[in-house]
This record gives C-alpha cells, sequence and structure tokens, in this order.
C-alpha cells in the first residue's frame, strides 16, 4: 500500500511538471494572439477614422456641387426666361414688321392698278386724238385751194360763199363725217384694274361682304389675270380675320396653285401655315412653315416663319430619318 500510494503521487507530481511547460506555452499563443487582435482592432478603428474623414470630405464635395448645380440651373432658368422673353418681343417685331410689309404691298398693288387706269386712260385719249387728226386730215382742203378730184365742196372752196355758212343738220357734210361723240358698246364688266381698284378700297375701309364679291367678280370676269390671284389672296384675308380658316386655306391654296409667279404667294404660304396651327393641326402648320424657309429664305414671311417655329420649341430643318 505504501509503495502504491509512493507511486501514484510520483506519478502525478511526474504529470504535473510535465504539464507546466506546456500551459506556458499556451498562455504565451493567448497573449500573442490578444496582441495581434488589439492591432486589428486599431488598424480597423484607423480605417473607419480614415473613411470617415474621405466622407466627410466627399460629403462636402457633394453639397458644393449640388450648389453649383443649382446656381448654374437658377441661371439657365433666368436665361431661358430672358431668351423666351426676347423671341417673344422678336416674335411681335417680326409680325409687325411683317404687317407693315404687306401694308406695303397693299399699296404697292393700289399704285400699280391706278397707273394701270392711267396708263389706259392715256391710250384712250391718244387714241381719240388719232381718230381726229385723221379726220381732220380727210376733210382738210388740197394744198392750191382746189379739192381733190372726187372730194366734196366744202364751204371755204366755193366761191362766194360765206365761211360762217354750215351746212343744214342732216346734210351730206353731216352723214359723211364721223360721229365722234358716240361712245363704243358698254362692256360685260369694268376693266379689271377698275374692278379690282374699287374691291381693293373697299377692303381697306372693312368692308368685308362689299370687297369680297367684288373680288369674286374680278375672279369670274378676268381668271387668267395676276390680279385675279391678288383677289384669292385678300379672298383669304378676310376669310381670315372673321376666323373661317378652312375656307382661307382653300383661297390661299388657289394663289399657290394656280399663279405661280404671283408676289402674294409668301404671305400666303405663311397665312396658310397660320390657319393650320389655328386649326390645332400643328404638324401641317410646321410643314408649311418650313416649305416657306426653304423656298424663300431671305423674305420677310420666313423671318415671320421662323420666328413662329422658334417660339414652338421646334427646329427649322426636319430632322434627318434614322
Amino acid at each position: 500500500m505504501k509503495m502504491s500510494s509512493r507511486f501514484l503521487v510520483s506519478t502525478v507530481a511526474i504529470a504535473a511538471l510535465s504539464a507546466v511547460p506546456n500551459a506556458f506555452a499556451v498562455s504565451k499563443e493567448i497573449v500573442q494572439l490578444q496582441v495581434q487582435v488589439q492591432q486589428l482592432q486599431d488598424a480597423v478603428s484607423k480605417l473607419q477614422q480614415t473613411d470617415d474623414e474621405r466622407l466627410a470630405v466627399l460629403k462636402n464635395m457633394v453639397q458644393q456641387t449640388n450648389d453649383s448645380v443649382n446656381k448654374i440651373s437658377t441661371g439657365l432658368d433666368a436665361i431661358q426666361l430672358s431668351v423666351s422673353k426676347q423671341q417673344e418681343a422678336d416674335g411681335a417685331k417680326l409680325d409687325q414688321v411683317s404687317g407693315q410689309i404687306q401694308s406695303l404691298n397693299d399699296s404697292l398693288d393700289e399704285l400699280r392698278a391706278r397707273l394701270a387706269k392711267l396708263d389706259k386712260s392715256v391710250s384712250d385719249i391718244q387714241s381719240t386724238e388719232q381718230s381726229i387728226n385723221a379726220t381732220l386730215q380727210q376733210n382738210a382742203p388740197p394744198v392750191g385751194g382746189q379739192a381733190a378730184p372726187g372730194a366734196a365742196a366744202t364751204p371755204s372752196a366755193i366761191p362766194g360763199a360765206s365761211s360762217a355758212s354750215q351746212p343744214a343738220e342732216g346734210g351730206p357734210a353731216a352723214a359723211a363725217a364721223p360721229d365722234l361723240a358716240t361712245a363704243p358698246a358698254t362692256p360685260q364688266a369694268p376693266p379689271v384694274e377698275q374692278l379690282y381698284q374699287t374691291a381693293f378700297g373697299d377692303y381697306n375701309a372693312a368692308k368685308y361682304t362689299l370687297s369680297g364679291a367684288e373680288f369674286h367678280d374680278v375672279i369670274r370676269y378676268y381668271p387668267d389675270s395676276a390680279l385675279a390671284g391678288n383677289s384669292y389672296f385678300y379672298l383669304g384675308e378676310i376669310d381670315f380675320k372673321q376666323g373661317k380658316f378652312t375656307t382661307a386655306i382653300k383661297n390661299y391654296d388657289a394663289v399657290l396653285e394656280k399663279f405661280p409667279g404671283n408676289n402674294k404667294i409668301p404671305a400666303s404660304q405663311l397665312r396658310k401655315g397660320q390657319c393650320f396651327i389655328a386649326l390645332k393641326q400643328k404638324d401641317a402648320g410646321i410643314h408649311e412653315f418650313r416649305a416657306l424657309i426653304q423656298r424663300y429664305p431671305n423674305s420677310p414671311e420666313a423671318a415671320a416663319a421662323r420666328s413662329r417655329l422658334n417660339g414652338m420649341g421646334v427646329t427649322i430643318s426636319p430632322r434627318p430619318a434614322r
């Protein structure tokens, strides 16, 4: 028993002594791990602090960028508003200029009609003078006081006849002389210039019903005259002023299709586009404005069309299809 107890104690002592180095080794590794973990924690903390600082800087930069963008956006809005107001003002000025040019064109048409009327009057007077001169030459005595063979004797050629004596009314001399006072047969309608001038005067006086009927007379009696094209235009203007846009388009189309050389074509195409816009047919109106700009790029009507397209936010030229 004593031997067994001693053996057991010895064994336990030996085991205890052998376990002490192992315990010291484990404790050292744990301490090293703890140191490494602490170092990692410190590194993570520093990294997190650095990230927080960088994030704060980024936030500040983003805020400054947003402020700058807001300022730029405000400036752009102000510029856009200013440009819109300028475009509206320019559009109003262009419309005013276009109206003034139209008035000048109307005045030129009136002057042309008056000149044509004066030319006709001068031609009539010249024709009458030529007729009178021809008649006087036929009735004048020949040189030397002798009558031409077969010519009727005049009072001045008969010896002893009084110079004051006149042939009896209804006599041979009266029958032979042409009746200059007799007017030609009255035509079916007045001359085109006179008829157009009357219609144009009534149009300027805002007598639209009367002037419309007179413009229709110009077209009916003189369908091939250039003034018939002008009459179609002013019929369209009457309808435009009265809000009859569909009928106005038909009259403007008559100018565009039947009178290709008429000076009212640019104004007719501009008005046609405006009629389509008034009828809520935006695409058709844009098409007319673009066609006007392409055909007559330097005309005042083209400038008015550009202003209208800019005001609508539409490009002047259509974008090519992809």
